[in-house]
């Protein structure tokens, strides 16, 4: 299986994250974001020019990483589970926190990532809107946290969606002040599985930084 990711792409971390916990080998292809060239080679792989993108198989490939991690369960089914088998409300919440995860906390960041370093203009509105959609979010994940150590019990797919994000969030819209979200923060530095995404991003993520400040 082959991987198309790029490091800085909270996206691409979420099914990284996955693979690890499974312990499962992939193919890691780097799409650099940054290069025109680069992104013209991979819209001729994926349309779209998103990543991440999992090529399964010379004639089929999996595009967005909720479906990255769907298609593991599915395809290897003696590995950990990141979705509950069987259906049921446990399977539905995961999959909830899962799009909460990606729509009001890994996008608004986004955008709010893009104000920061100049990537694209966002207006007052949509800076507004972005840190109002995260703050909800902080506030329901320090309700949910106070008595469970992950998002929907046992660390699942809903994990893999909302951690990545949270290293931007810490600076962007510090959560110091979330207790339980900020135990849940450190508690995902340590498992292993994130541990080593972030031993991979972090060299990646202080050479764009240094660029930017440069610049």
């Amino acid at each position: 299986m082959k991987l198309y990711y790029n490091p800085l792409s909270p996206y691409s971390q979420k099914a990284m994250i996955a693979f690890y916990e499974k312990g499962l080998d992939y193919e890691a292809e780097l799409v650099d974001l940054g290069s025109a060239e680069a992104r013209q080679a991979y819209l001729k792989i994926h349309p779209l020019g998103k990543v991440p993108m999992l090529k399964s198989s010379e004639d089929w490939s999996v595009p967005e990483s909720t479906t990255i991690i769907e298609y593991l369960d599915d395809k290897f089914p003696d590995t950990v589970r990141l979705i509950p088998a069987g259906g049921g409300d446990a399977a539905r919440q995961v999959r909830l926190m899962d799009r909460m995860a990606d729509l009001y906390l890994n996008d608004p960041v986004r955008e709010l990532m893009f104000q920061t370093y100049g990537f694209k203009p966002v207006s007052e509105d949509e800076s507004a809107r972005a840190h109002r959609y995260v703050e909800s979010m902080y506030e329901h994940y320090d309700q949910r946290l106070a008595n469970q150590d992950w998002i929907c019990g046992a660390f699942s797919m809903a994990d893999c969606a909302t951690i990545p994000p949270l290293f931007y969030a810490e600076t962007l819209v510090p959560f110091s002040d979330r207790p339980n979200l900020q135990r849940y923060w450190e508690r995902a530095k340590q498992r292993p599985s994130y541990a080593r995404v972030l031993s991979e991003f972090k060299p990646v993520w202080q050479s764009f930084t240094s660029r930017a400040a440069a610049e």
